[in-house]
């Protein structure tokens, strides 16, 4: 019996032995790491101002108060929320010379950015599912879409990854961890979370692998269908005009898709055995913070309406009022 009680102590104590634990990040010298700091500041700056500036231009703009700027606005702001979970963080490591993050705040962090990024493959989802019904059934468009489904996708595209995310952040989090405590990245990525793991995990690895599998396949061959559709349906429109039109619209979500799944697929789906610890900080970062920064760019270059929504906006701004 006190033999049984002393296993029991010991296993409480090795759960709850670690307390922290220390991101790496991009390891480099102090110099490299303040060139590394100025850049990604620039960065991050920049993505908040190009993703806000569409979220305004939505908001003020009456032109585009309708259900694909709404997608739009919401996705951009969703990209705010997205980066704003790990960018700072990795500023502070920057400047950091102990790079530690508590046990919760991985766990928080890792939780709302895996969800956050859920919530951007739905959002794709939703996205390509408004431009299938636009273009491929035009006249039973404004009776499918209506203002009581556009909310109701909104809240769907904010509220499913926030929900499903929670099973695979509590049986991570539930595993033991006993030391070490370094994790060679710049996020609190689960894959080594769960190496750093003493406990066995073989059974949390498969369902975190079946959940990742499940959700991007599933919303990349939505997406995919979807615009396949779109295309045909695009290539049988008579008019060239009417086809530039068409192809014009969906370009920038097109090229959206493509910088979110392919990235991400990359990193969670493809077997990781022959992937480098590098190369693996790299991807993330193009995914977390390079497309975001991106996005903005892609929506508005390709968009004559969004163009002019972002000029009135910043010319109403500039432009003293009158008093």
């Amino acid at each position: 019996m006190a033999s049984e009680k002393r296993n029991i102590s010991d296993t409480e104590n090795i759960v709850n032995s670690i307390s922290h634990f220390i991101l790496l990040g991009f390891i480099s010298s102090q110099k490299m790491q303040m060139i590394y700091f100025a850049v990604f500041s620039v960065t991050y700056i920049l993505t908040l101002m190009g993703n806000a500036a569409i979220v305004f231009a939505v908001h003020w703009d009456r032109h585009l108060h309708t259900t694909m700027y709404i997608f739009l606005g919401n996705f951009s702001f969703l990209e705010i929320c997205y980066v704003t979970t790990t960018v700072p963080n990795m500023l502070a490591n920057f400047l950091s010379e102990t790079k530690t993050i508590t046990f919760v705040g991985c766990f928080v962090q890792f939780y709302f950015f895996f969800s956050f990024g859920c919530d951007e493959g739905f959002y794709l989802c939703i996205m390509a599912f408004d431009r299938y019904l636009a273009i491929c059934r035009p006249l039973h468009y404004p009776t499918i879409m209506t203002t009581h489904l556009c909310t109701g996708l909104v809240i769907f595209g904010w509220s499913c990854g926030l929900i499903v995310f929670v099973i695979p952040v509590a049986l991570i989090s539930q595993l033991s961890y006993c030391g070490p405590n370094i994790i060679d990245h710049f996020i609190c990525d689960p894959v080594p979370l769960m190496a750093l793991s003493c406990s066995k995990s073989y059974i949390t690895k498969l369902i975190y692998s079946i959940f990742n599998t499940i959700f991007m396949v599933g919303t990349f061959l939505f997406v995919l269908i979807s615009y396949a559709l779109v295309i045909i349906s695009v290539l049988r429109i008579p008019s060239a005009a009417g086809k530039h039109k068409a192809f014009s619209t969906c370009a920038s979500h097109l090229a959206v898709v493509i910088l979110f799944f392919g990235s991400v697929v990359m990193i969670y789906v493809l077997p990781g055995s022959e992937k480098s610890v590098e190369f693996q900080k790299v991807v993330t970062l193009f995914y977390s913070v390079i497309t975001p920064l991106i996005n903005p760019l892609i929506y508005s270059l390709q968009n004559k309406d969004m163009k002019a929504a972002l000029r009135k906006v910043l010319v109403t701004k500039m432009t003293p009022h009158k008093t």
